[in-house]
């Protein structure tokens, strides 16, 4: 809209397509000569960039603190974003542009106890605007919300040079009719725009084109004195801010992802901004091809139902064409057949189409993202926003570097890569990971860089400052892991050192129970990479001597007096420490092992510890069975509690029925005492029994109950010979004789 004074004001809404081409015409038709844009003063330096072909969208300016990277602001662009077609347009056509929204130098502070805000979400009118102020024109204009109607009214417009007009005359009486005081620092905001108007007046510019939100067009529109907004912006503090650009993806654009000022269906919005002639029925035609490409029904006979059918809708809705509700009714109905999971697949790739943008190398970097791009690169591992499957096979170099620079990543916080399970594939040789690149990961990188230039120093420092602040064992033995797996040779010795003076003071059996696995694993598979020195694995070695002694030492006398929840516990770290002590398979370990578990077996220890033990004991061949057998019939006597013998059951039984279906004796001494239970008692226990039962597979249990059904009716067991019915038997034969076509008689 123009004004008296050469201003020309374009409120939008930010990732509008609609907003976007009709911005793009008018500044065609006014050829401005200097452009003001909504946006982080701190970003005038990279706005050259934008006319780069290598930038592609989505992308975002990260406006951070160096002193303190992790208050950072994203401010996020696509290319259906009005702001980034104002700044294409001033770097196509060489005209002045800069952005003038208050510095983020006043707004991010290192000492407010918070995360920053994006800066897109301060946008949304605040606080009781925030309760959509535009409804009530909505509502009036038969639409059950504002968004429905704003994407009607705006968005899906082919063109329009008066929209423009139209937002500033309705953003006025939404203002005036909300009769509320502005917070503060959206007061500060606008009096900021303002000076930056003011400022490009004084300068001689004759056509003036601004691109901010249209909330604050009507404040821009009536200027106060110019006295009034200089009181309004003295005394702010100011801190030292740098910024860059960044990849972003559509995902953070839309609603899901936490950012407020995003959109609900991005993808959506870029078909309508590539293919503003026809978007119904080209959206209904990718919707076809995608479902065909997943091997779901989908025909072009289908897709022309689904276009009746949305233009149906729309008629019968009073609405000039069909938008995104109207299409995903039809494809409902017409294509899914009224069930979500097609309706899922089409959300996740065509409404929010979670693709990646793009910066080239110019653009100015910290050393450490430097070096994870240039890595990247190198080892043609693509950075993508979606999930992506990356086999790696170890024995490969090249393949031993990507793992290694996954693992360095996850040690400075970026955990670009999920382990996953390696299907099909039983060697310690293979790793599957999951890569999905998020835009947050480089505010995280910038917060690593001041460890290290490098992927390297950076994860080396991370893993030495973890071991300095960590305080727990089994803290600790899990970093030795992830050092080793990221090859961070210079850390071994410093992180060895702090497990080696923290093992020396702990006295908690738990937690000694919980740091053995994973010091196991590095003892018996350290050298598996290639890459573990021999003398890190002594180093562990050690370790895990003093503390299979220390264990073995604490557990007897550890496992006694405790409560049932910490009992639990306990078992909870004993299972996996009888795994990890059993893994490393060296005969002194398991000589020192198995007599603290007989200790604890016969001893006064917890029930449930104590069943768990003898249940070791026995499966791994140091107790016959006839022992255990003596052990369980001592702890289901008459002299010991019920609630006791319940435990130890659960402890020996947790998780496999199989003793009891293969011994005998076993069963019968079970049988007997929940057959000596009073009712009263059998019903306290019982809860606890069917959790213990419960751990059991499918086929026990059901094998379990054939045999305690078969002694219930005759006291013989599934699978025992028993005598033959002969003339029940012989009541069979005429009707197999019939099947078979055999003459009644003639079968002996």
């Amino acid at each position: 809209m123009a004004s008296d004074n050469g201003v020309h004001l374009f409120g939008i809404r930010h990732h509008g397509p609609g907003c976007a081409r009709s911005l793009a015409q008018a500044l065609h038709a006014l050829q401005p000569d200097c452009i003001l844009v909504e946006g982080p003063p701190e970003g005038d330096e990279l706005i050259p960039f934008v006319a780069d072909e290598a930038m592609q969208p989505p992308l975002a300016l990260l406006v951070y603190l160096p002193s303190a990277p992790q208050h950072a602001v994203f401010y996020p662009y696509a290319e259906f974003s009005p702001e980034w077609q104002a700044l294409r347009h001033a770097c196509a056509h060489q005209v002045p542009v800069r952005f003038c929204d208050l510095p983020q130098a006043h707004r991010l502070r290192p000492d407010d106890g918070r995360d920053a805000e994006p800066a897109a979400a301060e946008d949304a009118p605040a606080p009781a605007r925030r309760a959509d102020p535009l409804a009530w024109l909505a509502q009036a204009a038969g639409y059950s919300d504002s968004e429905t109607w704003w994407d009607h009214l705006v968005e899906q417009r082919a063109d329009s040079l008066d929209l423009f007009a139209a937002i500033e005359e309705m953003m006025t009486v939404a203002r005036d009719a909300a009769d509320e005081p502005l917070p503060l620092l959206e007061s500060r905001r606008e009096a900021y725009m303002r000076n930056t108007i003011r400022q490009a007046q004084k300068q001689g510019y004759e056509r003036i084109a601004v691109v901010c939100g249209a909330w604050h067009v009507p404040a821009l529109a009536r200027m106060p004195s110019a006295k009034s907004d200089a009181d309004l912006l003295k005394g702010m503090p100011k801190e030292k801010t740098a910024a860059t650009w960044t990849p972003w993806s559509y995902g953070r654009l839309a609603f899901r992802s936490g950012y407020g000022a995003g959109v609900e269906a991005p993808g959506w919005y870029r078909h309508l901004w590539a293919y503003p002639q026809q978007a119904g029925l080209r959206w209904l035609t990718q919707v076809a091809t995608l479902l065909r490409r997943h091997d779901l029904d989908a025909s072009p006979a289908q897709a022309i139902e689904a276009a009746r059918l949305a233009d149906t809708l729309a008629a019968l809705r009073d609405r000039p064409r069909a938008g995104l509700a109207e299409l995903q009714e039809a494809v409902r109905a017409v294509f899914c057949h009224d069930s979500d999971a097609p309706l899922q697949l089409i959300h996740s790739a065509l409404l929010v189409d979670d693709r990646l943008g793009s910066v080239p190398p110019g653009v100015p970097m910290l050393p450490l993202p430097q070096d994870v791009a240039a890595q990247q690169k190198r080892l043609r591992m693509p950075v993508r926003a979606d999930d992506t499957a990356l086999q790696l096979d170890l024995r490969e170099p090249a393949h031993l570097e990507k793992s290694v620079l996954l693992h360095r990543l996850a040690l400075l916080g970026v955990n670009w890569g999920k382990s996953d399970q390696a299907r099909g594939k039983s060697g310690t040789f293979h790793e599957w990971w999951r890569l999905a690149w998020e835009p947050e990961f480089a505010v995280r990188l910038i917060e690593a860089n001041v460890c290290g230039g490098t992927v390297q120093q950076a994860a080396t420092a991370c893993a030495l400052e973890r071991a300095g602040r960590a305080t727990a064992l089994p803290e600790l033995t899990a970093l030795i892991g992830q050092v080793l797996l990221a090859d961070l040779q210079e850390a071994v010795d410093g992180v060895m050192a702090r497990v080696q003076e923290v093992s020396a003071l702990t006295p908690d059996l738990g937690f000694m129970l919980e740091a053995l696995p994973p010091l196991a694993n590095v003892l018996r598979y350290g050298n598996v990479r290639s890459h573990g020195s021999d003398a890190a694995v002594s180093a562990v070695a050690a370790v895990v001597d003093g503390l299979v002694a220390r264990i073995c030492i604490a557990l007897p006398l550890g496992a006694r007096a405790l409560a049932d929840e910490a009992a639990e516990q306990l078992l909870k770290r004993l299972i996996p420490a009888d795994q990890a002590i059993r893994l490393v398979q060296r005969d002194d370990y398991l000589a020192q092992w198995f007599g603290a578990l007989a200790q604890a077996a016969g001893g006064p220890a917890h029930a449930l510890v104590a069943g768990r033990c003898t249940r070791i004991l026995a499966e791994q061949g140091h107790w016959d069975m006839a022992r255990a057998a003596d052990c369980l019939a001592l702890r289901c006597s008459h002299g010991v509690a019920p609630l006791a013998a319940a435990h130890w059951l659960e402890g020996f039984l947790q998780g496999s029925g199989a003793l009891l279906l293969h011994h005998d004796r076993l069963w019968e001494l079970v049988s007997a005492w929940l057959d000596r239970l009073a009712p009263d008692a059998f019903m306290e226990l019982l809860p606890l029994l069917r959790r213990t039962f419960g751990t059991f597979a499918a086929p026990e249990r059901r094998a379990l109950g054939e045999r305690a059904a078969g002694e219930r009716d005759g006291g013989v067991a599934p699978g025992s010979a028993v005598a033959a019915d002969e003339s029940r038997a012989l009541r069979v034969l005429p009707v197999l004789g019939g099947i078979l076509g055999i003459a009644e008689g003639t079968h002996g």
